[in-house]
């Protein structure tokens, strides 16, 4: 075996560690990162693929980062080994990346694979039962060390061979982080985000979204589940979407998706939302569209005015629509 290991580096806590306890022992580490449609984890907001260069770099290793697309929305979709506590395919996503991993490793010469997997601390994906099962589904029995939980499992490939001092590795299970702060107190590590979370799919609200996107839509784009983080959700027909922005950085990022055939509303001579129409629509649906946009506005007296596209044609929208505008939220 060569003396090269590919890590899957998030950028969290527990691969930072991880991958420094190899790197460690004169390793040549090469990481692996997937940016997620559905991360919600990083500092000053930046993204999780920002945040894994800049833990690579503290590392002073290479990392390359690669994008969970449309394959891994099947997968979430329709998950083999089934959901954890929301739509978090947590079994199906380990085995989705290590597989990939598998290939990457085949590419770059490497030998082996990091993960900062830990023990017991995740109930669905790092059960000992699990782990096997991943271990099996990717095709890399044997070649996956988890350095902060090594002394809990039989010794890898790598470790049998000498490549990997086990003396090395560490004992760490549960949920408990002390001993990775401990760690990265002590080696003076900053550049890690979100221990123990980030993923939007065991959000209720963001998984309510999730589920209403693929029960309507037939097809499917990575901007439609881009636009599940932005605003309030409308469901007004089964082939139509409103979704109103919630502030001005929402109507700002509303107004960049708008692109046709999608619809834009937005306000003439009152303050209020911006909405983004979605699917098929006539006369009908744009009215109640802007009766809706109009219960969020801030107005006093109707009809008013709602403008469409940007252009000089408008809607009007005769009432708040009290009633009916919580019915269609998502």
């Amino acid at each position: 075996m060569k003396r090269k290991a590919v890590s899957l580096l998030s950028g969290g806590l527990d691969s930072l560690i991880a991958t420094k306890i190899i790197v460690e022992q004169g390793i040549e580490v090469e990481a692996l990162h997937f940016t997620s449609p559905f991360c919600n984890c990083s500092k000053g907001g930046k993204g999780c693929g920002i945040q894994a260069v800049r833990t690579a770099r503290e590392l002073g290793i290479e990392v390359k980062v690669r994008t969970k697309g449309l394959e891994y929305l099947e997968i979430v979709k329709r998950p083999r080994h089934g959901y954890g506590r929301g739509m978090n395919p947590c079994v199906d996503c380990r085995i989705f990346m290590l597989k990939n991993a598998k290939q990457f490793m085949d590419e770059t010469g490497a030998s082996f694979i990091i993960t900062g997997e830990v023990l017991g601390q995740k109930p669905m994906s790092q059960r000992r039962d699990t782990i096997s099962l991943i271990e099996q589904e990717s095709g890399l029995e044997g070649l996956i060390i988890r350095p902060l939980s090594a002394k809990h499992f039989s010794p890898t490939l790598p470790e049998q061979e000498g490549i990997v001092s086990r003396e090395k590795l560490l004992g760490i299970t549960g949920r408990s982080r002390k001993g990775q702060y401990d760690f990265v107190y002590s080696h003076g590590l900053t550049e890690f985000s979100c221990p123990g979370g980030g993923c939007l799919l065991t959000d209720p609200i963001f998984t309510r979204k999730l589920k209403d996107l693929f029960t309507y839509q037939t097809t499917y784009a990575m901007r439609d589940v881009a636009l599940l983080k932005i605003g309030r959700h409308f469901r007004l027909g089964r082939k139509t979407k409103l979704i109103l922005g919630r502030n001005q950085e929402e109507n700002d990022r509303l107004n960049s998706f708008h692109e046709a055939p999608l619809i834009l509303l937005s306000p003439v001579d009152f303050k209020g939302p911006v909405g983004l129409l979605i699917g098929m629509f006539n006369d009908d649906v744009l009215k109640q569209g802007a009766n809706i946009l109009a219960h969020y506005g801030k107005n006093n007296s109707f009809p008013i005015n709602v403008k469409i596209n940007n252009g000089t044609e408008t809607v009007r929208a005769v009432d708040r629509q009290h009633i009916s505008a919580d019915s269609f939220v998502i």
